[in-house]
């Protein structure tokens, strides 16, 4: 899925690099902490803890409010879900809020229950491939340029670009899938090398970059 969580290689948020402070604490503010833990417990409780549908409800979430604060995405990634699964109602979170702020207001009826969930072949999300792989290291591969309309692994930066499988992953859950509890969908991955100035062109620095794609973002060259 395109938008602000897919921000790789996007020249609106080009920019220095901030200072990483190694002393710095774990969670600065003690609300962070807590809309961490509250986003973990929401995943569990409205998918079963699905990281792809985390992923896909952080994709979700408006831009300026992605852009706001990182725990504050999280929450919004987390109202989401409850959403999604029918936990909360939508408007919910903000009915409350403006309640506690002493307004007179109207808070939604609790929804029906919702909670969507798929056949799963074990936790993690290594899986055992019995069929045979397309591609080798040393191939030549093109990444689909196709735009999901949902979630997706594969970045806007690399889509319709050339690059060199590198090395053979593991097989794994397809993000694709899971994040809609379509099923587990299990495919190879493959690490693939692409030049920077395929990805942005001759004035880009000469080097290097490993992309890890899932075998159906790509086709052989």
């Amino acid at each position: 899925m395109d938008g602000v969580a897919d921000m790789g290689g996007d020249t609106r948020f080009f920019g220095p690099l901030p200072r990483i402070d190694p002393e710095e604490a774990v969670f600065p503010h003690e609300w962070e902490a807590r809309a961490f833990a509250v986003t973990l417990l929401a995943n569990r409780a409205a998918t079963s803890s699905n990281l792809h549908a985390f992923r896909h409800a952080l994709e979700r979430v408006p831009e300026r409010e992605y852009l706001a604060t990182y725990y504050g995405r999280w929450l919004a990634s987390a109202e989401i879900l409850l959403t999604d699964s029918g936990i909360l109602a939508p408007g919910a979170v903000e009915a409350r809020a403006r309640a506690l702020r002493g307004e007179n207001v109207t808070e939604p009826a609790d929804p029906e229950p919702n909670k969507p969930s798929m056949p799963t072949g074990g936790g993690g999300n290594l899986r055992t491939i019995e069929s045979p792989r397309a591609f080798a290291v040393g191939d030549r591969v093109r990444a689909t340029s196709d735009a999901a309309a949902g979630h997706t692994r594969l970045p806007a930066y690399i889509r319709g670009r050339v690059g060199t499988v590198a090395a053979l992953l593991p097989g794994q859950v397809l993000p694709d899938t899971a994040a809609h509890f379509i099923g587990e969908d299990p495919r190879h991955v493959y690490s693939v090398e692409y030049d920077a100035r395929e990805l942005w062109g001759e004035e880009s620095e000469s080097f290097s970059l490993t992309v890890d794609l899932f075998e159906p973002y790509l086709e052989k060259v």
